[in-house]
């Protein structure tokens, strides 16, 4: 799952370096994305660098490697785009109609990266990985897993460690446990709460601060709807 801003920025650097073979300075790449601090451009070049899009060469300074670009980039596909909302490039995978299973069989669902349940982070995808899910776990629609890193879901039953089922939707009911995106960079698990204009992001441990955001600041990319958890 590439965010716009993280495609927008690897689509930046590979033009610089098609047209120069240097890649632009933080300074440039900030200016480009309209962003206000460097510290914005160094968490998306992590993101693209852990989801294998770009690598760093070492001992050579502002030296990145464009390794590679979205499946069906040229398509401009992208989430929520019916409704001229571009925050997000889809990910490279389709619901594909299933037959019903049998009782206790298993359905084996994307699995990204750790989210975290207490700082929000960028959601990561290894697109190698997967998760076997039982059947009675998935209702209509596409699904998918994620990890959970940290404790703030703690008293709704939600663990470190923890492996969530998502269902992919744009949007849910107040007090429903989303998969919420924020300003486009940050990905975190948490309850929803509409409260007038404005959209709380809410924890289930008192250690944690509710987060208040406008409407245009967070997206839901999908909706709680099964656990995983392992015993050792």
């Amino acid at each position: 799952m590439l965010t716009r801003k993280q495609q927008e920025l690897l689509l930046f650097i590979n033009q610089r370096l098609s047209e120069g073979g240097v890649s632009p300075s933080f300074d440039e790449m900030k200016d480009a994305l309209g962003l206000r601090s460097k510290s914005g451009i160094h968490r998306l070049i992590t993101g693209l660098e852990e989801r294998g899009f770009i690598r760093r060469l070492p001992h050579r300074a502002r030296a990145l490697e464009v390794t590679r670009l979205p499946d069906g980039l040229a398509r401009a596909d992208v989430l929520g785009s019916e409704a001229g909302d571009t925050t997000v490039v889809r990910p490279n995978f389709r619901a594909t109609p299933r037959e019903p299973e049998p009782e206790g069989s298993l359905v084996s669902l994307p699995l990204y990266g750790r989210i975290a349940a207490g700082t929000p982070i960028e959601a990561l995808r290894d697109p190698s990985r997967r998760a076997d899910v039982p059947a009675g776990l998935l209702g209509r629609g596409e699904h998918y897993a994620l990890e959970v890193a940290g404790d703030s879901m703690v008293n709704a039953g939600i663990l470190d460690g923890d492996t969530v089922i998502i269902q992919k939707t744009q949007v849910a009911d107040s007090g429903a446990i989303v998969v919420a995106l924020v300003d486009g960079l940050e990905v975190t698990l948490k309850r929803l709460r509409r409260r007038g204009k404005t959209i709380a992001l809410e924890p289930a441990n008192p250690s944690y601060e509710t987060r208040i955001f406008g409407p245009d600041r967070v997206q839901v990319q999908g909706r709680l709807v099964g656990l995983l958890r392992r015993y050792d």
